[in-house]
């Protein structure tokens, strides 16, 4: 993931524009609340599939990049393997960065 995705990601965080972990992102994923969701490269692969096929069912962007380490980094925290970006325009300029 590169320098620009990981610091947009942490300007969301800081507007309070995401959510992370397995239950509060499909929860919103189900909400629609949901925009995008990223997934960490080393995520395990029955999480990785329960959550593309949400995302498929909802209609919700997708996307994997990084490593748990660089996406809890990028928002503050320790490790996170999942997280939603709430935000249109946020999503959207993230879509572009992770291509």
């Amino acid at each position: 993931m590169n320098e620009k995705a990981l610091s947009l990601l942490g300007l969301a965080n800081r507007a309070r524009k995401i959510t992370t972990g397995e239950e509060l992102v499909l929860k919103a994923v189900r909400s629609e609340k949901a925009k995008l969701v990223i997934i960490s490269s080393d995520i395990s692969e029955k999480t990785a599939k329960k959550i593309r096929s949400k995302c498929e069912y909802y209609g919700v962007t997708m996307r994997t990049g990084g490593t748990r380490t660089e996406l809890g980094g990028a928002i503050g925290k320790e490790s996170r393997a999942i997280l939603a970006v709430l935000d249109q325009g946020f999503a959207k300029k993230l879509i572009e960065l992770l291509g």
